[in-house]
């Protein structure tokens, strides 16, 4: 009788059965067949388990709880008492009227058109004035308490002293530089043009760069005007004069509004040989 012959002996022939693979590859269906069974067995234990649980649960639940509410522990209402109003309560007291107080006639004149005023009567002395307050009728009665006395003057009178306002902030640098009009090459064509070149500085053979700052304002016109570095021999105050004679600038603008700039600029003498 011939041994039957399965798939895995056709994949393994000629090689080493002894592996691992060739003996899982043998005992797949047996080991596949346990696992089905063990795992339904489980799946049935867990089912079984809750079922079991919801069954407890809902027979608790349907259980009554018995409370004993006994009519001894319950206090009976207790009628309320009546309050007894006495009849015949005599009226309060009425009280006697506050005694008038002392008044004393003064009436201010009316002056009439083209008469004189005439006072026909004096008005009441300052002591009678000090108990009595006044009304168009003189009244004898008890004497006034409450009379109001103007309060004296003021002995000392606060000076408020007022601050002169300050001085606007100057930038140093802003969103939009100020600019000469023209540009910068037109500024010192401007300086070129209008230097006069001073006649002691002439004489010593004088020449370098004057470095001045100024500020140029909201309007465009230029500000203080100072000498940071000179060399002297009147060329520092012809620098000064040539500026001050500019035209207005393009103001300087920070966020979209116009503010004051300090501006710097060389001003450079060389004599001509």
């Amino acid at each position: 009788m011939s041994q039957k012959v399965t798939l895995d002996d056709i994949v393994f022939e000629n090689r080493n059965k002894e592996y691992g693979a060739y003996y899982l590859r043998k005992n797949y269906s047996k080991y596949l067949t346990k696992a089905t069974l063990i795992g339904s067995a489980i799946f049935v234990a867990v089912l079984g388990g809750a079922l079991a649980f919801n069954k407890i649960t809902a027979a608790n639940a349907e259980k009554e709880i018995m409370v004993d509410l006994s009519a001894t522990d319950l206090q009976e209402e207790q009628p309320e008492e009546e309050i007894e109003i006495p009849e015949d309560v005599p009226p309060p007291p009425l009280e006697e009227p506050p005694p008038e107080v002392a008044q004393e006639k003064f009436l201010p004149p009316e002056p009439k058109k083209d008469e004189e005023v005439k006072i026909e009567e004096p008005p009441p002395p300052a002591e009678k004035l000090e108990t009595a307050v006044i009304s168009n009728k003189t009244v004898e009665g008890a004497e006034a308490k409450d009379v109001f006395i103007p309060p004296p003057p003021p002995k000392e009178v606060a000076v408020v002293k007022v601050e002169e306002p300050k001085e606007e902030q100057v930038f140093v640098m802003v969103e939009q530089q100020p600019e000469y009009p023209g540009g910068e090459k037109a500024m010192y064509a401007f300086l070129g043009k209008n230097i006069n070149y001073p006649a002691a500085a002439t004489r010593a053979n004088i020449s370098g760069r004057v470095t001045v700052q100024f500020v140029v304002e909201k309007d465009g016109s230029i500000g203080t005007v100072k000498v940071l570095k000179g060399i002297g021999f009147g060329c520092d105050e012809e620098a000064v004069r040539v500026i001050k004679s500019m035209p207005k600038w393009s103001p300087g603008k920070q966020n979209g509004r116009a503010v004051r700039v300090y501006y710097t600029i060389p001003v450079v003498f060389q004599l001509s040989e």
